[in-house]
């Protein structure tokens, strides 16, 4: 596949690759810019050790956001993305005590992304 194709936006593919990709660098940037928080976050979340987890979350989200808006290896990319983000929604799930909402502190967010990336990996 050619640079110009993937980049070609009248190919509604590659804007769900793109944005799978390119909505993870706020939340990359968010964790990485006040890491006390994060931990604090983490720990609230029951992922422990939090540092750890921290750090893996962190690698993933740079491996996932280039794999996704560069096209590298799409599949695999889009699958490691969405077992991090089934893995987020149930720590989420947890933390809320089954808050659907995400604008009350709910799941729905993470699991949405995770299932528009099972959609980018079955295209792939």
């Amino acid at each position: 596949m050619s640079l110009y194709q993937n980049f070609d936006l009248t190919n509604e593919f590659n804007i769900l690759r793109l944005i799978c990709g390119l909505f993870l660098l706020p939340h990359l940037y968010a964790k990485a810019s006040n890491l006390e928080f994060t931990y604090k976050l983490y720990r609230d979340f029951r992922l422990y050790p939090p540092k750890a987890w921290v750090f893996a979350c962190i690698a993933i989200e740079i491996v996932c956001a280039t794999g996704m808006v560069l096209a590298i290896y799409t599949r695999y990319v889009a699958l490691l993305e969405a077992v991090f983000l089934f893995v987020a929604a149930w720590s989420v799930l947890r933390y809320s005590q089954g808050k659907w909402l995400w604008n009350i502190g709910g799941y729905e967010y993470c699991l949405f992304w995770a299932i528009c990336c099972v959609v980018v990996a079955m295209h792939g």
